[in-house]
């Protein structure tokens, strides 16, 4: 499992999107509260961001800073997160499936060109599972874990022109249908828009006047108040976290945002087993 975010909206530092505030990304590596499976995420980290566009322009190319220690065993962090600003970021804590790499090249975000990608979740034996990808793609995975695995089966799909939801939904239901314990919630943007899904862990976003956030969980404190129903907003909590004017996005569903367009979720289809899995 893992802890991820995405942030479109006016330029601000890293420090105050991912180390800042209570309940942070930073604080969600060592303390998760919604986390469904394993117990921390210290196997690693990494952040995408866009630089300002020239005037009129659209977003260059991201950069990225990823690493294989903890978030937290990270000196040089504190400096760069203050004085990095951009108004389009994606960041990620990692908690390894087993059989992964546990080098730095295996941390989201995973990249190409204007893309950024990242997996909260797992997928069993996901060595052998049936792809459609061709040696040449198969060759390119840029890790050997099950994200790079989900994001070559991704960008395959971005390449052919098909649109980001549908991307997404194909991948979900290919490998769900393959592997049905799997959990998928998956991440992406351009630096213009968000999508994600969620199949089998939790997210949230949150919209502000002029910004989107979407995250695994709420930044927010624990709190002792009312838990929150899907899909509204307000003062309450989930799970003991204070989520504010956080809602959160009901499970199997496919999410688009920006600042420009707001959030718009849509139902996945359900997955349908391979005969080589049955009907589990």
């Amino acid at each position: 499992m893992c802890r991820h975010l995405a942030y479109m909206g006016p330029p601000t530092t890293l420090k105050s999107l991912l180390i800042e505030g209570p309940h942070a990304l930073y604080e969600q590596s060592w303390r998760p509260l919604m986390q469904r499976h394993g117990t921390v995420n210290a196997d690693g980290f990494g952040f995408g961001w866009y630089p300002a566009p020239k005037r009129g322009g659209s977003p260059e190319a991201p950069a990225r800073y990823r690493r294989a220690v903890p978030i937290w065993a990270d000196a040089n962090l504190p400096d760069l997160a203050r004085t990095v600003r951009s108004g389009a970021v994606l960041a990620a804590v990692r908690s390894a499936t087993e059989g992964t790499t546990q080098d730095e090249s295996a941390a989201a975000p995973f990249q190409e060109g204007q893309w950024l990608f990242s997996h909260n979740g797992a997928v069993a034996d996901w060595g052998t599972m049936p792809v459609t990808l061709t040696s040449e793609e198969l060759l390119g995975v840029q890790a050997r874990s099950d994200s790079a695995l989900l994001w070559a089966m991704v960008l395959r799909r971005l390449r052919r022109g098909e649109q980001v939801a549908d991307a997404l939904a194909a991948v979900v239901g290919e490998v769900a249908a393959a592997r049905p314990t799997a959990r998928l919630n998956l991440l992406l943007t351009d630096g213009i828009s968000v999508a994600a899904t969620t199949w089998g862990d939790t997210l949230w976003y949150w919209t502000g006047e002029d910004s989107v956030t979407i995250a695994s969980e709420p930044g927010a404190s624990p709190a002792d108040v009312d838990a929150a129903p899907l899909g509204t907003a307000g003062p309450a909590t989930d799970g003991g976290v204070a989520v504010g004017p956080w809602q959160r996005v009901p499970d199997r569903c496919v999410l688009l945002a920006s600042p420009a367009d707001g959030v718009q979720i849509t139902a996945l289809p359900p997955s349908r087993p391979t005969e080589e899995n049955g009907a589990q």
